[in-house]
């Protein structure tokens, strides 16, 4: 049986690993010290010995927390001009409709492109639209249609992002450290998720949403600024055909590999089924568990759940990485289950750390696995797909969860859900090419051969 494995010897200790990057790199004093430094951290902080993804990961920290308020921000700003959930509604479906054109559009300019040229791109136009936002609703000139207008724009410019994001990142650091350096930005983003939301709104109710707005415009430009330090090599690419033949050939990138397309549909069947829990779950913690508090307190559980799910990730390299991914993935499926039975809201939340910190393992593992057994020429349309499905998928059973619970109940609807998430989850891992990937002596992920 696939274990874990965390207490397995590294095939590269960390002082081999930093003189290795001094060697090709040359020093510098401000390199040295990052380097010295790194040597008496715990191994699992290795990624940062190198400095492509040590700028990467610091700009993306930093961005991170700007995002993470920006939602509370919207919502009241939307609220403060029409005091109408039907027009917040409106602007947040407008915001996903924005991502889901440029997705694909993104996938294809970001193998054209230097990956970093895009992201940068990217942050500037946020920046400045979330600078303009930020204007308009602390000088009082704010109406609607200019936040819808700059929340489509806004995610637009976060479909290029995307796609370029999941193909930079392998480029920033070494094969074996992939799987740690994603732990470390996912890390980074569950941090400030859980304590964002409460600063932005105290920030909100002292002075205004406008304000976050800018502050988040401000940390577009330090990621900007990190992208135009870092220093990779362009990746190599066929000539390049008309549009729609690109887009066609990342396709095939993800068609043409069984194992890869058997992954996406079932994590998109996963990501149609949770929606259910986010539906649903409120109603039950209204009638069932004594209100919003509970449901709060649920949502926190999540939170703690990614956290130790990154954490697990830095130390815990599966042999099997995609077996072991999936059926960590499994967990989560009960929490359907404990809502609609339900259970105490602490033996929910118990239950929601548990899965959410399978999700969020899975993350990591799959974001390091990927790239390497896509060919990086295609790898941002790849990726673009990737992304798009799962993002097509979760609004889909958003739509339907409500309408099916009044036909056949809430119990009923939320354990059909649960089984959704769970069966393809276990059924793929029997599928041989995942079966046959696996993590070489060198922490490198290769397919085995038949």
């Amino acid at each position: 049986m696939t274990t874990l494995a965390p207490g397995r010897p590294e095939p590269h200790g960390r002082k081999t690993l930093v003189a290795r990057v001094v060697r090709q790199r040359g020093g510098s004093p401000a390199r040295d010290f990052f380097q010295n430094l790194v040597v008496k951290l715990p191994r699992s902080l290795a990624p940062l010995a190198e400095p492509n993804f040590r700028l990467l990961w610091m700009g993306q920290a930093v961005s991170a927390v700007g995002d993470s308020m920006t939602s509370i921000a919207l919502a009241f700003a939307t609220l403060s001009l029409t005091r109408s959930a039907s027009a917040l509604g409106v602007v947040l479906g407008i915001s996903v409709v924005g991502t889901m054109i440029a997705l694909p559009v993104g996938g294809v300019w970001s193998d054209r492109l230097p990956r970093q040229l895009v992201m940068l791109t990217s942050d500037v136009v946020r920046a400045l639209v979330h600078a303009i936002v930020g204007v308009l609703l602390i000088t009082g000139h704010a109406q609607l249609w200019q936040l819808a207008a700059g929340a489509f724009t806004f995610s637009f410019a976060g479909g290029f992002f995307q796609p370029a994001s999941s193909a930079l990142t392998p480029q920033t650091v070494s094969a074996p450290l992939l799987q740690r350096a994603n732990a470390l930005m996912g890390l980074s983003r569950s941090a400030t998720n859980v304590a964002g939301p409460a600063v932005a709104g105290i920030l909100v109710a002292l002075i205004g949403p406008g304000w976050v707005f800018v502050i988040d415009a401000a940390t577009f430009v330090v990621s900007a600024i990190s992208l135009a330090l870092l220093r990779v090599d362009g990746v190599a690419g066929k000539a390049k055909a008309n549009f729609w033949s690109e887009l066609a050939e990342g396709l095939r990138a993800v068609t043409g590999r069984r194992w890869y397309l058997l992954n996406l549909g079932a994590h998109a069947l996963w990501n149609f089924a949770i929606a259910a829990f986010f539906v649903l779950g409120p109603l039950v913690a209204k009638q069932r568990l004594g209100g919003p508090s509970a449901w709060g307190l649920i949502s926190a559980s999540m939170g703690v759940g990614a956290i130790a799910g990154g954490l697990i990730a830095l130390r815990a390299t599966p042999r099997r990485p995609l077996v072991v991914a999936n059926l960590v993935l499994i967990p989560a499926a009960f929490m359907l289950v404990a809502i609609a039975v339900p259970l105490p809201t602490f033996g929910i939340m118990g239950v929601c750390v548990i899965g959410w910190a399978g999700l969020t393992f899975l993350n990591e593992v799959w974001f390091a696995t990927v790239p390497q057994l896509i060919p990086q020429e295609v790898l941002a349309r790849a990726s673009s797909f990737d992304w798009l499905l799962s993002l097509v998928a979760m609004p889909v059973g958003f739509v339907v969860s409500g309408p099916l619970a009044d036909h056949i109940g809430i119990p009923t609807t939320l354990l059909g859900a649960a089984a959704l998430m769970a069966v393809p989850c276990f059924l793929i891992t029997l599928v041989p090419g995942v079966r046959h990937v696996r993590r070489t002596e060198a922490g490198t992920i290769v397919m085995e051969a038949v």
